[in-house]
């Protein structure tokens, strides 16, 4: 029933609608988002195009990434402005998200219908179920949201900075060639619990940076495809050795 609902253009754009104006405050007002990289969006393909980023919350992140793209829609560069992008949102884009997280309350599953495309994890925490890859099913369920849309995913699937990135991406690449933009968020983590529903500190500075295209080989090994895209969204093991050594002077500084 969901995956058929979610379908329905004029269901996704009552969602989007409901979703933006709630989380409107918490974006704009309550802290201050900023965006940047919107150039790029102007020769982008409507359809297979994946933004990979970090992940900072179970659903501010991907929330924001909407409220982004129908801002934009209307002509917005660095800020949402006023919201009446609402009365039109963007609705071309889908994102990739864990089953189990997507069952969890009716939030979630209300939020589904805004275009989840809900996959397995590799890993279940709670069973202990380890799989290697992904299903075919989800792989295909995913090719199939790239033939008619932008796709947002998190490849580390986890909200743990630094985290390896999960091959399943990368895989997913080498099948369906697409226009790949790397995405860095910043500040949701400080603003939001994990799940993002929860404001714990305002007057964060919350900000969004979309980078060129990669420029891929799509016949390289998933190794490779993985480690440009982990270099991309700035969570290599590289950046985790910068952020070390930046928080190790800030903290001697104090001392």
């Amino acid at each position: 029933m969901w995956e058929r609902l979610v379908k329905y253009s004029l269901v996704r754009k009552i969602v989007h609608a409901i979703v933006g104006i709630v989380f409107y405050p918490r974006l704009a007002i309550f802290n201050k988002l900023r965006f940047e990289g919107t150039e790029h969006f102007k020769n982008l393909p409507k359809k297979n195009v994946l933004f990979v980023s970090n992940h900072q919350t179970y659903f501010v992140d991907v929330i924001t990434f909407l409220s982004i793209f129908s801002a934009v829609k209307w002509g917005k560069k660095t800020r949402l402005g006023l919201p009446y992008y609402i009365l039109n949102p963007f609705t071309n884009a889908r994102y990739i998200a864990a089953a189990e997280t997507m069952k969890n309350t009716w939030v979630a599953r209300f939020f589904r219908l805004a275009g989840g495309v809900v996959v397995k994890r590799t890993w279940n925490s709670n069973s202990n179920e380890v799989r290697k890859g992904l299903d075919p099913s989800d792989t295909r369920k995913i090719a199939r949201a790239l033939e008619k849309n932008w796709v947002i995913t998190f490849p580390q699937g986890t909200t743990t900075p630094y985290a390896a990135g999960r091959k399943g991406t990368a895989v997913i690449i080498r099948y369906t060639k697409p226009v790949v933009i790397p995405v860095v968020i910043e500040g949701f983590s400080t603003a939001f619990d994990k799940t993002g529903l929860k404001t714990l500190k305002r007057g964060t500075r919350l900000k969004v940076r979309f980078k060129a295209p990669l420029d891929i080989d799509y016949n390289a090994p998933a190794e490779t495809i993985m480690a440009q895209i982990m270099e991309g969204i700035e969570q290599s093991s590289a950046y985790a050795n910068k952020s070390f050594v930046a928080n190790s002077t800030a903290t001697q500084t104090i001392e």
